[in-house]
């Protein structure tokens, strides 16, 4: 595996494996200033006196997302296209084509978790940038419309929801969205800070066959390109997610005069369903896995039992079948352990993310990019979830996988080669370029 201070070190991307076919006929991304791109985005949302592997916190709406998304949008202007901003907030650039045929877009996000790493994303939205200089540098004229997106709010940390701004184009817009509020901050109010306009937000909404396809380059984040030595990960599909919101309501009291059997403490009772969620989901057979990433104690005070504990509890599966019977587990294990504890739980379903499977064409359509560039490839489903799944009720997807180091992401350790970058940024042109040859997909 390569060591840190290895890629760090590394003067500049090595000799890439080029497409056989000629640079002006089959153009080819220029792997120097994809890094230098991604060593820039990366200064936005990065720990103070830190560096390039102390990884970001570019959580979105934050100052170092607005700053960021700023810095893109002169970067797309740079590369002669012309950004425009939806009502929600998501930014498009659109190259050539007839305009009577549907375009092909490609991208992804910007934003991050808190101490997230430099790639989730980031590496996604500017190989898309790349894909239209290239296409430009080579003189190339496509038959459909290029269009790179990126896309708004993809992480979960802001008001508890993932693939946000993507979300909204494909329609999941319910009454009272935009009035939820998080850190103080109103949702619709957060989306007119990054450009958007709340008021106008159902123009945002698109309509299915909007694109003639979808591509989405991103690292694997898990460990199964990295162990296999494989370069290309092909994805057949994205794993559906219920998250649920879990509240569990006790009685605050003193810590040394109230005896233990006269307790009503919400944290033992939290903390014995999150020992549930694990036991739930191991013991099933399948890939299912189940997670509680965040929890709030109050009063949170070391001299007072908790009275009130919130959580998040995190289902992940291909089936939306496995994913209910383990919804409904997870409240009849919630009211068993209320009865034994004398708290009271109470447990709402806070988002879906449907399971989406990747077309087969445009699966077909990386395969063949990636063979013309001579790279080994891998099928694989993803663990998670992505802008892609939003967007495949629209139009056929297909998304391209790059290795990550040991498996890590969501983390400042999170890490991909620069060869790795280049390659799948090639291997996102040259998909793009095969469908641009097809009237369908």
């Amino acid at each position: 595996m390569l060591s840190r201070r290895a890629f760090l070190s590394m003067a500049g991307a090595a000799a890439l494996v080029q497409p056989v076919w000629g640079r002006r006929q089959n153009p080819t991304i220029d792997p120097v200033r994809l890094r230098r791109r991604l060593e820039s985005l990366s200064t936005y949302g990065r720990p103070g006196g830190g560096t390039f592997a102390s990884g970001v916190s570019r959580v979105a709406y934050s100052v170092a997302d607005v700053t960021a998304r700023a810095w893109m949008l002169e970067e797309m202007k740079s590369a002669g296209v012309a950004p425009r901003i939806d009502a929600a907030g998501n930014i498009y650039a659109r190259l050539g084509g007839d305009a009577n045929r549907p375009p092909i877009l490609f991208g992804s996000h910007i934003d991050s978790v808190p101490g997230g790493g430099n790639f989730d994303g980031s590496l996604g939205t500017l190989a898309a940038l790349e894909v239209l200089h290239a296409v430009q540098a080579a003189g190339i004229t496509p038959r459909h419309p290029l269009e790179m997106v990126l896309w708004a709010h993809e992480e979960s940390t802001a008001f508890g929801r993932g693939t946000a701004g993507s979300r909204i184009v494909a329609g999941d817009l319910k009454a009272g969205d935009l009035d939820q509020v998080w850190n103080g901050m109103r949702r619709g109010d957060a989306i007119r800070r990054i450009g958007g306009d709340p008021d106008r937000i159902e123009e945002a909404i698109r309509p299915a066959g909007s694109w003639h396809s979808y591509l989405e380059l991103h690292i694997e984040q898990g460990g199964t390109l990295d162990r296999a030595q494989v370069p290309i990960g092909i994805v057949e599909g994205i794993v559906a997610i219920h998250r649920f919101d879990v509240v569990v309501e006790g009685m605050a009291n003193h810590a040394g005069t109230t005896p233990m059997g006269e307790r009503q403490d919400a944290l033992v009772a939290a903390s014995t369903l999150v020992l549930a969620v694990r036991e739930m989901a191991a013991a099933r057979q399948g890939r299912q896995v189940g997670t509680v990433g965040r929890i709030d104690v109050e009063p949170n005070s070391p001299n007072v039992v908790p009275g009130r504990v919130s959580l998040s509890v995190e289902f992940r599966d291909l089936s939306e079948d496995t994913l209910r019977e383990l919804g409904d587990a997870l409240r009849a294990r919630a009211a068993a352990i209320a009865r034994d504890t004398g708290t009271t739980m109470t447990i709402d379903l806070a988002t879906t993310n449907p399971a989406a499977l990747a077309d087969a064409g445009v699966q077909d359509a990386i395969g063949s990019a990636a063979d013309r560039a001579g790279l080994a490839v891998r099928r694989l489903p993803s663990g998670a979830g992505h802008d892609a799944q939003m967007i495949a009720v629209l139009c056929p997807m297909g998304m391209i996988f790059v290795p990550s180091a040991g498996g890590v992401s969501h983390s400042p350790r999170e890490l991909t080669s620069w060869d790795d970058c280049a390659r799948g940024a090639n291997v996102l042109l040259g998909a793009v370029l095969e469908l641009d040859r097809r009237d369908s997909v």
